[in-house]
């Protein structure tokens, strides 16, 4: 049984929940968007007085796919609701001499030590705002695409453990590496 997959999701005031059972789909809408989900055919879905509730049918208890995808469904239906309510964002710095990001618009554009600048386009619903110091704050309310889209710019250079260049999350630590030693 799954311990998180029995857990109902709270439905906060403010947030609207539209759940079609033919087509399986929920949509979530609050003060930072709508979300849409489509739910695995082997789950059942149900809003009851203000939370959702995840639950597979008795004959489906040994099928270990629908038991694998009870767990992730309610804990999507949860990153939902809290994405619509307090959206999520993550923070990237770059380090490198003269390395910097700049708002161009719709797009990002990062100057990263090429002989060219490299331009990235958000998907809808994610947003990004450079601050003073070179940070990047990627933020939205579906964490995927806030994952995913910081992923992206982390690609462009990803931190090298020498020098300790590159775009790196704001949290993480670079382990140093010595380098070469020559002589005797």
């Amino acid at each position: 049984m799954s311990r998180i997959g029995k857990k109902p999701v709270s439905v906060p005031s403010g947030v609207s929940v539209e759940l079609n059972d033919s087509a399986r789909r929920l949509k979530v809408s609050g003060p930072k968007g709508d979300l849409t989900y489509d739910w695995h055919s082997s789950i059942n879905v149900s809003n009851d007085d203000g939370e959702i509730v995840c639950s597979i049918p008795e004959s489906t208890v040994v099928d270990k796919a629908a038991r694998s995808q009870w767990g992730t469904t309610r804990a999507r239906i949860q990153n939902m609701v809290t994405g619509v309510t307090e959206g999520y964002s993550k923070r990237l710095k770059i380090v490198g001499v003269g390395w910097n990001a700049k708002d161009q618009g719709r797009q990002i554009r990062l100057n990263v030590g090429y002989c060219h600048p490299v331009d990235l386009t958000p998907p809808n619903g994610v947003e990004f705002a450079i601050e003073q110091n070179g940070d990047v704050i990627v933020s939205g309310p579906d964490k995927h695409q806030v994952g995913q889209f910081a992923a992206n710019i982390r690609d462009q250079r990803r931190p090298e453990p020498y020098n300790g260049k590159g775009i790196m999350y704001h949290d993480e630590v670079i382990i140093r590496k010595q380098g070469k030693v020559f002589g005797s």
